[in-house]
């Protein structure tokens, strides 16, 4: 079961306090990605992770690996026991792996990252051989390395996802829902779409703003965030910055279907 939490954290605050400016008009936040959409995404985008695992006196051991990820989702890592985290796997096979986002804010915390937990296995049949050919694209020199014989090939099966997408804004899936989600074919393109929006499209980010995010006292905003459900702002007012969801119409289902997306937001706006 999904969870999200809104952009204000539930910490020990003074009365009154407030993060962020509220709206000043109605305004529903848009749909996000689910926390195990964004899981499949990110990973599917990565190859390299912080691997936790637990040493011989119980020690929670944080280690890199690089990790190729199978059809159903699953991490799969090619570790040797020369180093303890392969070790610890062939003794407890409990863990778990975080995986981050590149960093595009100047506070890495706001950038998002997901935690995967479970039990790994070591994979036989068919799986195997997926496995192996999901490791070998993400290491080099895997198959070079396949000739020792201390290496083995470990998969994740996941019980737990946790994703975290700045503060205050985190949620939590289950085995079954991380399985069932899909990767959002529009992440290639999602860099590219913001850089383009903030560059050459500044005046309709500002009017989407005012009119559809609830902040007709906007002065300013740039799209800090962009995927197949909607865009993420950054809302300047004479009251603070606030950042705000603004959903699509429809889901983007097409690579290329981001620019028909945001277009149709402007329209919108206008229309208001």
């Amino acid at each position: 079961m999904s969870t999200l939490r809104a952009p204000n954290p539930d910490h020990a605050v003074p009365d009154g306090f407030q993060y962020f400016p509220p709206p000043l008009a109605p305004a529903e936040p848009g749909e996000r990605r689910t926390p195990a959409e964004e899981a499949r995404t990110l990973l599917a985008h990565s190859t390299v992770a912080t691997l936790g695992s637990l040493s011989e006196d119980g020690t929670p051991w944080a280690s890199m690996v690089v990790f190729g990820t199978l059809a159903d989702g699953a991490p799969v890592i090619f570790v040797s026991t020369l180093a303890e985290h392969g070790r610890n796997l062939e003794r407890d096979q409990r863990g778990s792996l975080m995986v981050a986002a590149p960093i595009t804010n100047p506070d890495p915390l706001q950038s998002g990252r997901v935690t995967l937990a479970g039990r790994w296995e070591k994979p036989e049949g068919a799986r195997e051989e997926e496995a192996r050919e999901a490791a070998y694209k993400a290491m080099p020199y895997g198959r070079t390395y396949a000739k020792m014989g201390d290496f083995s090939l470990w998969v994740l099966n996941v019980e737990r996802v946790r994703w975290v997408g700045g503060y205050g804004i985190m949620g939590s899936d289950d085995a079954a829902s991380y399985k069932a989600a899909a990767v959002d074919p529009t992440a290639p393109s999602a860099a590219h779409a913001v850089a383009h929006l903030n560059d050459d499209h500044a005046d309709a980010l500002l009017l989407i703003s005012q009119k559809l995010a609830g902040y007709p006292d906007a002065t300013a905003a740039k799209a800090s965030g962009i995927d197949r459900y909607g865009m993420d702002l950054s809302i300047d007012t004479p009251r603070g910055n606030a950042p705000f969801r603004v959903g699509f119409a429809e889901r983007c289902d097409e690579p290329d279907g981001l620019r028909g997306a945001t277009v149709e937001l402007a329209k919108r706006a206008r229309g208001v």
